[in-house]
């Protein structure tokens, strides 16, 4: 069947350039690390020496050990009492001139408080420890000394003996020690502060250097063929982080450049390839190309501005709730193909971008098959556990693939990744709002619209109840081979259930809806009736706008019919002798069918509608009039435009006649009771 040339839409490559143009404006301005290496496995480049100075990065392991031991070592915070000291040497200058008291040998012991005081006297107390270090605000300004370097009040007693031992060695230290009462004279001056030592500990631990030493340019990295080790590994992936922040792209800015045009521009063109071969109706339903190109640059865009908020923080941003949008709207055969061309650009982000593709793909492929099943209340949140499950299985696949253990495992990342999950619910509601942008519908509204007890169909119900009877049936046959040739069953049963609303405005023209021996007919000419019949599409149009049905579903509407002829008043107007040329008055005016849908729908209101006119209900009798009905649609021309394989055609009779053998069964006839 030939396909509508949607190809030539000039929209679709203006819009195709847009995006191309915001994702290199936005691509990240630094080069992508061109070496490859693994720990164990050998150097298979030429020796490499370091073309920049670069720092050495601890690796995770060394940075957590270092917090630990941060963490155990609580350095208390003192601050100095000025007052201390001139209280003590104030009481003790006011035994100057007392019986019993050498001043010359006071000078000496105040000199000597003043001193021991300089330096700080700490309290008799568990927060001081014996050996370390602590911390003393001195006006205004702490200062980490060595607990050797500061007064404990029985080393201040120590001192103070042996000052005076040293000034006055024709005196006894201990003596002079204990007339002057010098033990009454040593007080702390060192005030222990509880919060600025919380305070100091936690930044203490917080702040700690990412780097240990310097490469310097020209220096050796790694030798060709030399086994990469684990310090190795440290060296190349410290010049890895450096190259791709810096150097990469200092080294050539217009070669980047180029070499960013040319992915985003490939990538593009993957996703074009993609839409096309899946499904290249797409490229023709007005805005949901527009969609799917919208949802790509979004999905960038996010990408960058967490990126260079924290590129950590990528691990938390929901990639799969853009493959639930995709599912709102598309088959998933063919969202799993756009949404993995979507996450392409995480592959180039710089260190994890593999990991994190890997992760969100695993995450969106569940996404996409769950939510069929948990898309309803609490349910959702079932979703977001199975999303969970997933990414955290690759995340402890990807750290065993690197050396065989959990040793690098944290339980933060996991943490992003249990947010990531609960935010693809949270995001959800969104798409709602992308329907009414984009003029999409969705499962959901879609499965709604199927309802039965919908305004609309209960209106048709009361007023046409045979026309109501006759989609119904039309419904069943017409999902029933949506399923047989994978077309969107829900889809085609809505479109079945809405294609002649339009008899609801002259319910009597139609032979289903007129009560036995009543001709609405009978005084019309063939073409008055033609006419009266043909309507129905416009009729139907104008309803289904009015109830603000969505285009995909009005478009069944305008195509059941196509542009076939009203044949039994043609038959008649012919047999009176009018001009079998003269079609015009006779034909429909609707719209070819496109899409496999909108075939199935035409190809079953037909066969449906003739199957009652039958006599005799055999499969022989079934079989001819499904074969003659299609094939006279065929023969018509009214499929040449239609995305549908003779293959699917025929799989579609075959359903037809089994159905229809199914319904019109042969009944056996119950016997009477003979009377005695």
């Amino acid at each position: 069947m030939e396909q509508h040339n949607f190809l030539k839409n000039p929209r679709i490559y203006l819009s195709l350039l847009v995006a191309l143009v915001i994702t290199v404006l936005l691509f990240p301005e630094e080069g992508k690390f061109k070496y490859s290496y693994q720990k164990g496995r050998p150097w298979v480049y030429e020796t490499l020496l370091s073309p920049i100075d670069f720092p050495v990065l601890k690796t995770e392991q060394e940075l957590l050990e270092e917090k630990e031991e941060k963490a155990s070592q609580v350095i208390p915070y003192f601050v100095y009492d000025d007052a201390t000291a001139n209280i003590q040497v104030k009481r003790l200058r006011s035994l100057q001139g007392t019986k019993g008291i050498n001043d010359h040998v006071l000078y000496y012991i105040v000199e000597s408080l003043y001193k021991m005081y300089s330096v700080g006297v700490l309290p008799d107390m568990a927060e001081v420890p014996s050996a370390g270090t602590i911390v003393i605000q001195k006006d205004k300004r702490a200062q980490e000394y060595p607990v050797s370097e500061v007064y404990t009040p029985q080393k201040a007693e120590g001192y103070l003996k042996y000052y005076l031992s040293l000034s006055f060695p024709q005196y006894d230290a201990d003596s002079l020690y204990a007339v002057y009462k010098l033990a009454d004279y040593i007080a702390p001056n060192l005030v222990y502060d509880q919060n600025r030592t919380e305070l100091f500990h936690k930044e203490a631990v917080d702040y700690i250097s990412s780097t240990k030493g310097m490469v310097y340019a020209g220096q050796l990295i790694v030798s060709e063929g030399e086994i990469v080790t684990t310090e190795i590994e440290q060296l190349l992936d410290s010049f890895k982080k450096e190259y791709e922040m810096t150097y990469g792209y200092a080294e050539s800015p217009i070669g980047l450049g180029t070499g960013h045009f040319i992915i985003c521009l490939l990538i593009l063109a993957s996703l074009f390839a993609v839409v096309y071969f899946t499904r290249k109706e797409i490229f023709g339903e007005g805005k949901t190309f527009y969609f799917i190109l919208t949802l790509y640059v979004l999905l960038f865009v996010l990408s960058i501005v967490i990126r260079n908020i924290n590129a950590d923080f990528l691990q938390i941003v929901p990639y799969a709730v853009f493959a639930m949008y995709l599912s709102m709207f598309f088959r998933s055969k063919y969202i799993f193909p756009i949404y993995t061309v979507m996450l392409l650009p995480l592959l180039f982000q710089a260190g994890t971008g593999v990991e994190l593709f890997f992760m969100n793909l695993m995450g969106g492929i569940i996404a996409i098959v769950s939510f069929k099943y948990f898309n309803k209340g609490w349910l959702q949140f079932l979703n977001s556990l199975f999303i969970f499950l997933g990414m955290t299985l690759t995340y402890v696949g990807f750290l065993l693939s690197g050396d065989g253990t959990l040793s690098m495992f944290n339980l933060r990342e996991v943490f992003r990744l249990a947010l990531n999950s609960l935010l693809v619910t949270a995001a959800y509601p969104v798409a709602f709002i992308f329907e009414r942008i984009f003029s999409l519908v969705s499962h959901s509204r879609l499965v709604d619209l199927a309802d039965t007890n919908t305004k609309l169909l209960r209106e048709l119900a009361q007023k046409a109840p045979g026309t109501f009877q006759h989609s119904l049936q039309v419904a069943n046959l017409a999902s029933e081979a949506a399923r047989e040739i994978g077309a969107d069953m829900i889809l085609t049963r809505v479109g079945a259930m809405y294609h002649d609303i339009g008899k609801m405005k002259n319910p009597q023209c139609f032979v289903e809806n007129t009560p036995a021996g009543f001709n609405y007919h009978k005084g019309l000419s063939p073409e008055e009736s033609a006419q009266q019949i043909i309507r129905h599409v416009d009729d139907g149009v104008d309803i289904a706008r009015r109830h603000k049905l969505p285009e995909m579903v009005i478009d069944f509407i305008r195509t059941h019919h196509a542009r076939t002829l009203t044949f039994y008043f043609y038959a008649q107007y012919c047999n009176a002798g009018g001009d079998p040329e003269n079609k015009e008055p006779f034909m429909y005016h609707g719209e070819l069918p496109t899409t496999k849908e909108q075939v199935i729908v035409l190809m079953a209101d037909a066969v449906e509608a003739a199957s009652r006119s039958l006599k005799d209900y055999t499969p022989d009798s079934i079989s001819a009039l499904v074969d003659s009905i299609i094939s006279k649609r065929l023969s018509d021309s009214q499929l040449v435009e239609a995305d549908i394989s003779i293959k699917e055609i025929e799989t579609v009779k075959r359903m037809f006649k089994e159905r229809l053998e199914q319904v019109y069964h042969e009944r056996i006839a119950y016997p009477t009771i003979k009377k005695a």
